[in-house]
């Protein structure tokens, strides 16, 4: 897309207006600044953004976070409602392959200076114990009934079967859980996919890591998350595995023949949609549940491996060392919502591709600890660069739908990464700066560069500076283990 095509409403945004194509239903819009629009701009980015501006139902605008890049259908980091009421649909191209991919963040009382001289030993340790890389299999294998009962019960299965406490499930996105996931809509080879995976970390951009919180923005708002200056975190970042790939990929194709049935046009086959109220769409979003719940009881079990490789480590129990759950969010997901539209409050299907939900304070899907500060945004750059926590704004539910960016944003393809950057090199760059990495090899490591991404601290400033999220702290990788 050209630059002149854009037109400027204020320093970090940016419309597409429907006049564009012939078809648009609302205005793309697009949150970025004039240092990172110039990335944007060299992918098919904004021509997605464009196209989902197509659907049937879509409210307000098609819109892009900062980190903004090509992916599937939608752009990762775009978000689109849809008016239920009035023939919205749902696309399976708006939540991604990866289901509920997202993040949680521990907290520890643990400082840089107690990690520090053992954290060879605790990094090696994690990657040790928990299972990582494609089509990894982990020490959770799931029984039959105990398939069916992760897909519906989500994390409040990992807790009933000792990997964590209740406490876990007040801190996680929808307590860990969507309601009306069903079976009955997963297929065969989904389950198969599923059966040997929980408790794994995956390949790709998925990590744990250990890290150092090293400034904080609002002191009292960090107070109240349990965060405080030179403390340790550590940072999860994974999905629904091979199972969510599954219900996406099946779907995606099922959803096709949906187009002529239901009369929608769009101008890419991979916004692939059907109605919500459709058998079609209700089909899908049920198996969307099933695969999202999977995904929370996963984060649950990983971040259980991880206490407990802490506790062999410092030998102490999880609990004595203060490592609490601050929250956990989805990053591909769709999500049935109320918000105000036109001055309306309408229930909308709200779609986050790569997005992170950002609620504002006194909304009352957050949990009660942090309704009075928003909800906690978790917001994880590269392995060679720091990570954020923000919270939601009032701002970002009257422009954003409540949604947030979800990381950098990729600026080189996984195959330009392999071409562009010698493994040696950076294995030495990071070493230069206290991080320690493993990986099964260093395919994934070179994929993963931090070349690779676009500068977080930039993209955060324009979270910020819009005010769809507001900084609390930062933190820096000191130790991390890739898939």
């Amino acid at each position: 897309m050209d630059k002149s095509i854009l037109e400027r409403i204020n320093e970090f945004t940016w419309r597409i207006p429907t006049s564009y194509k012939k078809g648009m239903r609302v205005p793309g819009v697009i949150y970025t600044s004039e240092a990172l629009l110039d990335g944007v701009l060299k992918d098919k980015a904004l021509e997605q953004v464009a196209n989902v501006a197509f659907l049937p139902g879509i409210v307000k605008a098609s819109l892009a976070m900062p980190d903004i890049h090509w992916g599937y259908g939608f752009a990762i980091g775009g978000v689109a409602a849809t008016d239920i009421d009035s023939g919205g649909v749902i696309s399976p191209g708006g939540v991604g392959f990866d289901i509920n991919c997202g993040v949680r963040l521990l907290r520890s009382d643990l400082t840089f200076k107690d990690v520090n001289k053992k954290l060879e030993i605790l990094v090696n340790r994690i990657f040790s114990d928990v299972p990582t890389g494609v089509g990894s299999t982990g020490k959770i294998a799931l029984s039959t009934k105990d398939s069916k009962d992760i897909l519906t019960k989500g994390a409040k299965w990992a807790v009933e079967k000792g990997f964590g406490t209740e406490v876990d499930l007040e801190f996680t996105e929808s307590n860990g859980a969507m309601e009306g996931a069903s079976i009955e809509s997963v297929s065969k080879r989904a389950f198969e996919r599923g059966k040997f995976q929980a408790g794994t970390l995956g390949s790709g951009n998925h990590f744990i890591e250990v890290q150092v919180v090293e400034e904080i923005f609002d002191e009292k708002i960090a107070d109240s998350l349990g965060l405080s200056k030179d403390q340790v975190t550590v940072m999860i970042h994974s999905g629904s595995r091979g199972f969510g790939y599954q219900i996406c990929d099946e779907y995606s194709r099922k959803m096709i023949q949906c187009l002529s049935k239901y009369n929608i046009d769009v101008p890419d086959k991979q916004l692939a949609c059907a109605p919500l109220e459709s058998a079609e769409g209700k089909s899908y979003f049920s198996a969307m549940k099933c695969a999202a719940n999977y995904a929370w009881a996963n984060r649950q079990c990983l971040m259980h491996l991880v206490r407990g490789c802490f506790e062999e480590v410092f030998d102490t129990s999880w609990k004595s060392l203060g490592m609490n759950l601050i929250y956990d969010v989805a990053h591909n997901i769709a999500k049935i919502e109320k918000h105000i539209v036109d001055n309306k409050e309408k229930k909308l299907c709200v779609h986050r591709k790569g997005a992170t939900r950002s609620f504002g304070p006194g909304q009352s899907d957050v949990s009660i600890k942090y309704r009075s500060i928003g909800q906690p945004v978790i917001v994880p750059g590269d392995m060679g660069t720091s990570s954020y926590v923000c919270v939601g704004t009032e701002t970002a539910m009257k422009n954003t739908f409540g949604s947030s960016c979800h990381g950098a944003g990729r600026i080189k393809s996984r195959t330009q990464a392999l071409k562009s950057v010698n493994l040696n090199v950076l294995l030495k760059e990071l070493q230069s700066k206290g991080i320690i990495v493993k990986a099964k090899g260093g395919k994934t490591i070179i994929e993963e560069a931090p070349s690779a991404y676009k500068n977080i601290d930039q993209v955060i400033d324009v979270v910020n500076a819009s005010g769809i999220a507001k900084k609390i702290a930062r933190m820096r990788p000191i130790g991390v283990i890739k898939g």
